[in-house]
């Protein structure tokens, strides 16, 4: 499962895969695009892939799917994913990511 990996494993397809349904195409497109270090909430994610509203199946996306970077992916508070807050503060802060009371403290900027 994507989440249960602490290695950061990359997955960038050039084509979508052939198993992966439309949803899941455009959400690994805009996965496949984040850069180290950057952070991006589930909402948003959805919203980029042209599927406003459907944070929760992104979510279940990074479940189903490894070798994308799940731990560059937040609630909309910046709360890291329950169960795995220990890796994925370890890979943010790998990549200069500050994380604070198991929240990803965004720039204000």
């Amino acid at each position: 499962m994507g989440l249960g990996t602490t290695e950061p494993a990359m997955a960038k397809p050039a084509d979508p895969a052939p198993e992966y349904t439309p949803f899941e195409a455009d959400v690994a497109a805009v996965l496949g695009d984040l850069l180290e270090g950057e952070v991006m909430t589930y909402g948003e994610i959805a919203a980029e892939a042209g599927h406003p509203g459907a944070s929760r199946a992104v979510g279940a996306f990074l479940k189903r799917h490894e070798g994308f970077p799940w731990w560059r992916v937040v609630n909309a508070a910046g709360r890291l994913a329950p169960g795995h807050e220990r890796a994925q503060t370890e890979l943010l802060g790998a990549e200069g990511v500050a994380v604070r009371n198991g929240r990803v403290v965004f720039d204000a900027s």
